[in-house]
C-alpha cells in the first residue's frame, strides 16, 4: 500500500511519512491514502485516477481545495488539522488589527525612510473599546473574540446560525454586522459557499472610518471591490493575510500605507506547524490501522 504525497510537505512530516510508509509522488493503483495541504488539496481528477484511494489527509485546517462530496461519493474519508492552529491564527488576527489601526507598519516605514527628521507621524486610532464584528464565530473566531475582550472591545458576530450561550451580539447578515462596527474581522471558512461574502455592499456598510481584517481566505472578500473601496476612501484601511490569487497581490495595494500586507502566515510559527504535522501524521496512522481518522471533516 502506497501513500501519495500530493505536494511538498513540512520536513518533519515528510520524514515521519517516509519512515513508516511507501511514499510516492505519482498516482498508481497501489495508493490508498493521499497527504496534501490546504493550498493544493486533491482534485476530482486525481481522485478518479486513484481507484483504491480511501483517505485524504490535509495538513491545514482548510479543505476547500478538495471536493469533499466527491470524495465521499467515492468512499474516501477526509481529515484536516483543526484546533492546533487556532491560537496562532487568532494571535495574528489581533496583531493585524492593532497594526492597521495604530499604523505600526506604516510608522516603521516612516522611520526607515528618514521622514521622522522632517515631522511627526500622523495620528492613528485607538484599539481599546473599538466595536469589532467577527464574520464566522467558529474556533478561530471565538479565539479572536476572547483576545479582544482584554481590549474592552464591543463584540458582535455573524455566522450561518445564531450561536447559543455566547455573550456577543448577533447580526443577521454580513452587511448588518459591518454597519454596526469599526472593524470587521473575517474568520469564516473558504470555499464556494463563502466566495465574495464580503461584497462591495458589505464594504460600503463598513464605511469610511471602518477597517477590514482578513485571516480567512482571499476568496471570501470581493478583492476588486476592496481595492476600489480603499482607493476611494470608502473604508479606512485593511490588514490582509490572504489574497484571491496567492502569491499575487493586487499591485494597487502595494504602495498603500493604510493596508497591512502579510504572506499568508496565520499558522506560520514553528510550534504550530509541528503540531499540525503531528496531527496529520496521526490521522494517516490511525487510518492505516483501523480505517478511521482522528479529526475527520464533519
Amino acid at each position: 500500500m502506497s501513500v501519495l504525497r500530493v505536494c511538498p510537505l513540512l520536513p518533519s512530516l515528510d520524514e515521519a511519512l517516509r519512515g513508516h510508509y511507501k511514499i510516492v509522488d505519482e498516482p498508481s493503483d497501489e495508493v490508498v491514502a493521499a497527504v496534501t495541504t490546504s493550498k493544493y488539496g486533491v482534485s476530482n481528477e486525481q481522485m478518479d485516477a486513484l481507484p483504491n484511494l480511501r483517505a485524504i489527509v490535509h495538513f491545514g485546517v482548510g479543505y476547500e481545495t478538495t471536493d469533499v462530496d466527491h470524495a465521499r461519493a467515492r468512499g474516501i474519508v477526509v481529515s484536516n488539522t483543526p484546533d492546533v492552529l487556532t491560537d496562532s491564527v487568532a494571535d495574528l488576527a489581533v496583531g493585524g488589527l492593532i497594526d492597521v489601526l495604530r499604523r505600526m507598519s506604516a510608522a516603521d516605514r516612516f522611520v526607515r525612510r528618514g521622514d521622522w527628521a522632517h515631522g511627526q507621524f500622523p495620528l492613528a486610532v485607538k484599539v481599546t473599546g473599538r466595536r469589532v464584528g467577527i464574520l464566522g464565530l467558529g474556533r478561530i473566531g471565538r479565539a479572536i473574540a476572547h483576545r479582544l475582550t482584554a481590549f474592552d472591545c464591543v463584540l458582535s458576530y455573524h455566522s450561518r446560525h445564531q450561536i447559543p450561550d455566547v455573550p456577543y451580539t448577533y447580526a443577521d447578515s454580513p452587511a448588518a454586522l459591518a454597519a454596526g462596527v469599526d472593524v470587521l474581522v473575517v474568520a469564516t471558512s473558504g470555499g464556494s459557499a463563502t466566495a465574495g461574502l464580503v461584497s462591495a455592499a458589505v464594504l460600503a456598510a463598513l464605511g469610511p472610518s471602518g477597517y477590514l481584517v482578513n485571516i480567512a481566505r482571499g476568496s471570501v472578500v470581493d478583492e476588486p471591490a476592496l481595492v476600489e473601496a480603499l482607493r476611494a476612501g470608502t473604508i479606512a484601511g485593511a490588514a490582509l493575510d490572504v489574497f484571491a490569487d496567492e502569491p499575487n497581490v493586487p499591485p494597487a495595494l502595494l504602495d498603500r500605507d493604510d493596508v497591512v500586507l502579510l504572506p499568508h502566515i496565520g499558522s506560520a510559527d514553528t510550534e504550530t506547524r509541528e503540531a499540525m504535522g503531528d496531527l496529520a501524521f496521526r490521522n494517516l496512522q490511525q487510518f492505516m490501522t483501523d480505517g478511521t481518522l482522528v479529526t475527520p471533516v464533519a
